[in-house]
């Protein structure tokens, strides 16, 4: 594991199991996920084709609030993260909504491939997940060695815009936008931590990219680029806060 991926585990593995069962425990998440779990999905249902049987790799699913659902309607889902605390909470959540999902806590550059090599069908991620990645090309490659043949990759991050501006009140630095510094910042959650435990979260490793560098890295490796969606900033509709790519591999 490298070192960054470290650090980053350490911020993620700090209080995130009492994390998320102070923000939902357990059994209340599985019954919201039951009663609709593609209500639960939100704007990313529109990107799968179909669910029962599909086989998913859900990649930084972090306390499995995307993985569950898509169990619930029949998909075969693995997530791929680096924290033993969100492995934790998503099965216990798993358990309480009776289904099943697999997990494996890793370093998403170092997954098997012996044993998920050309795997699966959808590769799905959101949320903030590329920024934690110094080297986006290695990032998308490891992405379409997990797809089959005709497999694509639902890719849904923060947009680039948030690099100069922070549309999404996530409380991070700001910087030119085609800046390709690596720097230190806070985890999602930290800022709903009073200020003094605050102070002792670890923080993250990140790499922040443009669109180019994005859209550059699929088509680099392989992939055939087939939308490019962006989404409004949940605090100012008139500001860009997130985007949604799908990649083919053919």
């Amino acid at each position: 594991m490298v070192e960054y991926s470290r650090q980053n585990k350490q911020a993620w593995e700090f209080d995130a199991y009492n994390f998320w069962r102070r923000k939902c425990k357990p059994e209340e998440r599985a019954k919201a996920d039951i009663k609709n779990p593609m209500g639960q999905l939100k704007k990313y249902a529109e990107y799968f084709d179909s669910y029962k049987g599909v086989k998913v790799a859900n990649i930084c699913g972090s306390c499995g609030k995307k993985a569950i659902p898509l169990a619930l309607l029949g998909a075969e889902v693995t997530v791929f993260d680096i924290s033993e605390d969100n492995k934790k909470y998503a099965l216990e959540v798993a358990d309480n909504a009776n289904v099943n999902i697999r997990y494996q806590v890793c370093d998403i550059l170092e997954i098997n491939m012996n044993v998920y090599a050309d795997y699966y069908d959808v590769v799905f991620m959101e949320g903030g997940v590329l920024h934690y990645f110094h080297d986006i090309m290695q990032f998308m490659k490891i992405m379409y060695s997990l797809l089959k043949h005709g497999g694509k990759m639902i890719c849904s991050d923060f947009h680039p815009y948030t690099k100069i501006q922070d549309t999404l009140g996530l409380e991070q630095k700001t910087m030119s936008y085609f800046s390709t510094q690596v720097f230190e910042g806070e985890m999602a959650h930290t800022r709903f931590y009073e200020d003094e435990l605050r102070k002792r979260i670890p923080l993250c490793s990140y790499r922040k990219y443009t669109v180019s560098e994005i859209i550059n890295a699929v088509i680099r490796n392989g992939f055939t680029l087939e939308k490019f969606d962006e989404h409004p900033s949940w605090i100012n509709p008139e500001l860009p806060g997130e985007f949604t790519l799908i990649g083919r591999k053919q």
